[in-house]
């Protein structure tokens, strides 16, 4: 450790230009650290604050990121682009890093630099986002990789990729969709020509700022009613109205029954109980 402290002491780098490859030539260039310089480096980070260390850290990973980037080139995105949310994900990683744990920070960083990345594809792979939830956008990652294999899907390939990934086989069906659609500009070609659309006809009726204005009002004011009526209901009755119809996923009254030890039946005349004392209170 002795002959390597020079890690140690701060660090006065400059990035080279726009150029890719002369970005990864440089990235390549920074020498790797061993375990040892690594934890010290990571000490004296969280012990100190000491952002030359933080820096090093990222610096001698750099290479890392622009290796997980270039896994992603195939979505039509800079690599450039790619780069930088990975190395935004590296620095998340780094503020994150314990050393006493015993992994080395590359494996430590995997997850935050690819999440990013994810993030990144999904904000601009197409102008209408083609995943919102967790599990969309894991939908999305694992059937774009297994299309490249299978090209167009048959219903036995939508049933085994539905399986796999625990969804249902209409969900691996409408991802398919939004996977083979593509954005269309507001331009269109006659004769060699690229003419204007009439972008006057796509005007949406519902996009008037009164109409928004009051809708978002009385959304806001259903919202606070509702919130209103769940207070009035025990911790039992707020917890399966909650679990049965406000969650992303459905609960079933069985699997209440089971979670407070009452029969199914109890359930369902609490749940009903509960929705009769909201009525009442919303009306």
């Amino acid at each position: 450790m002795t002959n390597k402290i020079n890690y140690l002491q701060p660090v006065h780098m400059t990035l080279p230009g726009s150029s890719l490859d002369s970005y990864l030539a440089y990235a390549n260039s920074i020498p790797m650290l061993s375990q040892e310089e690594e934890i010290a480096l990571a000490e004296k980070f969280q012990k100190e604050q000491d952002v030359d260390a933080a820096r090093m850290l990222v610096l001698s990973h750099l290479r890392f990121v622009g290796r997980v980037a270039k896994g992603y080139m195939g979505y039509g995105l800079p690599v450039a682009d790619l780069i930088q949310e990975g190395t935004i994900g590296l620095m998340k990683a780094v503020k994150r890093f314990d050393p006493t744990q015993g992994v080395r920070l590359a494996a430590f960083a995997v997850h935050w630099i690819k999440s990013e990345i994810h993030e990144f594809v999904i904000r601009n792979w197409r102008i209408v986002r083609v995943a919102t939830t967790k599990a969309q956008r894991k939908l999305f990652f694992n059937l774009r990789g297994m299309k490249k294999r299978l090209g167009w899907m048959s219903e036995e390939d939508i049933a085994g990729v539905a399986a796999d990934l625990n969804v249902s086989a209409q969900d691996v069906r409408e991802m398919e969709a939004r996977l083979s659609g593509h954005d269309m500009g507001l331009e269109w070609e006659c004769d060699n020509e690229l003419l204007p659309l009439p972008v006057p006809e796509l005007e949406d009726a519902e996009a008037d700022p009164a109409y928004l204005l009051e809708s978002g009002s009385s959304t806001q004011d259903a919202n606070e009613a509702l919130k209103v009526a769940m207070k009035s209901l025990n911790e039992r009755e707020q917890t399966i109205v909650r679990e049965r119809w406000l969650s992303e996923k459905k609960v079933t009254l069985k699997a209440l029954a089971e979670r407070f030890g009452i029969s199914l039946e109890r359930v369902r005349q609490l749940e009903e109980a509960a929705f009769f004392k909201m009525k009442e209170l919303l009306s």
